[in-house]
């Protein structure tokens, strides 16, 4: 540990606050504390502390974006968070943003003095590795630098080749480099591209589009269409001191594939819905034609149950087929609470066979959802249904709504199975169901995909938290304005 080590506690006013700048002093660290942004911006650029250590919560703003703005100015710099309590999600938040670690209470000194020599000696190692690798590439270009004209050439005539379109640019988008596959794209029948602005030599709005997308950051996906029926993937790279680049691959025939399957499950879809009237109407007709047998009495109850579930699968496989062709444009002014009533009234006698305890709390100041009610009422249906059909008896299932700005949080937390974390990302895929799913729950396995299409086409996120054996909780957040 290094004696001169500056460690800035980014805190509010508490006894932790305390305790940590009289144990880190204690230590042999130099210590500043700053209360407020002025005072945190003036000591990172004057003092130029070796780690950082800030509140979730600091002077009113929250401590994550915070440490977002300072790690885009100063990447190397150790950030350790602070937060009241450890809750679910809190380590893996931490690491997505890039910060070095966490703490929570309670705390010990020995916690507090671990933390920070642990991050400090990983800053460290980063840094050597950093300055080795700027050694070595700084090294491998200057032998680049020798390359001949030969090889320059062979370098050239690989990238024009590629069938991939390729376009090179500098700061100030104008091409440094085209190869023949991006002439052959937008029919430019090999124009002198080199030197003209990419907006100017290629007119075409999608490509545009792309760019003015791009100011924000490198992006993986953009799609490029032709009036022909073309469709090419576009993907940005931006190049440190030169500009950056732009590469193209087609991707019509795996938009044709979507297509056709998408097609042939609408088509299978409908072709079904008759057959299935037919004998949904038949086995209500059997009955009536005489007494039945206790055997056959139970065998009409099963087909009317198959043919049921049948019957709800297509259903389910027209409403997401609607969705995900962009048939669902119906807006009007939806009281999601109204809508919460008649959800919940539907499932009343299955929270009541189970002994479920259902709570709903509704912030009074909830606003007006521009949306469409029968979407929000079948998502709503979705995630309580699910809730319930997965809490165990006598558990519990909590529905909550809230604002947060201009946008309305949903929460439907229920106290089952759980998800298994490398299941969570994929839950909202067609006909996925998690590994511990309860046997014998019925479904179509399309609920949740509805509600990520419906979520999706309002302009809103869905995700989930859940932790194994002791539940879930979906969370939706939908903009009250379009």
């Amino acid at each position: 540990m290094a004696k001169n080590d500056l460690i800035l506690l980014t805190l509010d006013p508490s006894p932790v606050l305390d305790l940590m700048e009289r144990t880190l002093t204690a230590a042999g660290f130099g210590v500043a504390v700053v209360h407020d942004r002025l005072g945190m911006e003036k000591s990172i650029q004057e003092a130029i502390p070796a780690l950082m250590i800030i509140g979730e919560k600091f002077s009113g703003e929250d401590g994550f974006s915070i440490s977002r703005e300072i790690l885009e100015r100063f990447p190397t710099l150790p950030i350790i968070l602070y937060a009241d309590k450890d809750t679910n999600g809190l380590a893996r938040s931490v690491l997505k943003m890039g910060m070095s670690g966490y703490l929570c209470p309670p705390l010990k000194m020995s916690d507090i003095t671990d933390e920070v020599q642990r991050s400090l000696a990983r800053a460290r190692k980063l840094g050597d590795w950093l300055r080795r690798e700027v050694k070595r590439t700084t090294s491998s270009l200057a032998e680049k630098a020798d390359l001949s004209e030969a090889e320059h050439q062979k370098l050239e005539a690989i990238i024009a080749n590629i069938q991939d379109g390729v376009i090179v640019m500098d700061r100030h988008r104008n091409i440094i480099l085209v190869n023949r596959a991006v002439s052959d794209i937008f029919d430019l029948d090999d124009l002198d591209l080199v030197g003209r602005s990419v907006i100017d030599a290629i007119p075409n709005e999608d490509l545009q589009a792309l760019l003015a997308r791009a100011t924000n950051g490198p992006l993986k996906y953009h799609e490029v269409n032709f009036n022909d029926g073309r469709v090419y993937n576009a993907q940005y790279t931006p190049i440190p001191h030169i500009g950056g680049a732009i590469t193209m691959q087609d991707i019509s025939y795996l938009k044709e594939l979507d297509r056709l399957k998408s097609d042939f499950i609408h088509t299978i879809s409908h072709d079904l819905r008759s057959p299935l009237t037919a004998i949904m109407g038949y086995t209500e007709l059997v009955e009536r034609t005489g007494p039945l047998t206790h055997n056959q009495q139970e065998f009409l109850r099963r087909l009317q149950g198959s043919a049921q579930h049948i019957t709800t699968l297509v259903n389910d496989l027209l409403d997401l087929g609607r969705l995900d062709a962009g048939f669902d444009t119906r807006r009007e002014t939806v009281h999601l609470d109204n809508v919460l009533k008649y959800s919940l009234d539907i499932f009343d006698n299955q929270v009541k066979k189970k002994n479920i305890k259902l709570s709903v709390n509704v912030a009074p100041n909830l606003k007006a959802l521009r949306a469409n009610p029968i979407r929000i009422r079948q998502m709503l249906d979705n995630l309580v249904g699910n809730a319930i059909k997965y809490t165990p008896t006598d558990g519990s299932v909590h529905v909550s709504m809230s604002m947060e700005g201009e946008q309305i949080i949903i929460k439907v937390k229920d106290t089952g199975v759980g998800i298994p974390p490398e299941e969570q990302g994929r839950v909202f895929e067609k006909f996925y169901r998690a590994s511990n799913a309860a046997r014998g729950a019925q479904g179509s396995g399309l609920g949740l995909a509805i509600v990520k299409s419906i979520v999706d086409s309002h302009q809103g996120r869905v995700w989930v938290e859940s932790t194994v054996g002791k539940g879930s909780t979906f969370i939706v957040l939908l903009p009250t304005q379009e």
